[in-house]
């Protein structure tokens, strides 16, 4: 059984706020977002340093959070 999401395509596009995501202490703004497969949701890029052993790792963020059910969602 699929998973309803419980806010329309429009209520989406009016109403959803920038989701703050952090990583090692950086924080990245993910911005709402159509995808090219129909659903809606987040989405986020940047850069961040990660410590490994008391090393700076730099990394490379992609995030993607896609709304359950938004595929199917009404306009």
């Amino acid at each position: 059984m699929a998973t309803k999401c419980p806010v329309t395509r429009a209520e989406f596009l009016a109403k959803a706020e920038p989701v703050k995501i952090e990583i090692g202490g950086t924080i990245i703004l993910a911005d709402k977002k159509e995808f090219s497969t129909g659903s809606f949701g987040w989405y986020a890029n940047g850069k961040a340093t990660v410590m490994v052993d008391g090393k700076p790792v730099p990394v490379q963020i992609s995030a993607n959070l896609t709304a359950i059910g938004s595929k199917e969602a009404g306009a």
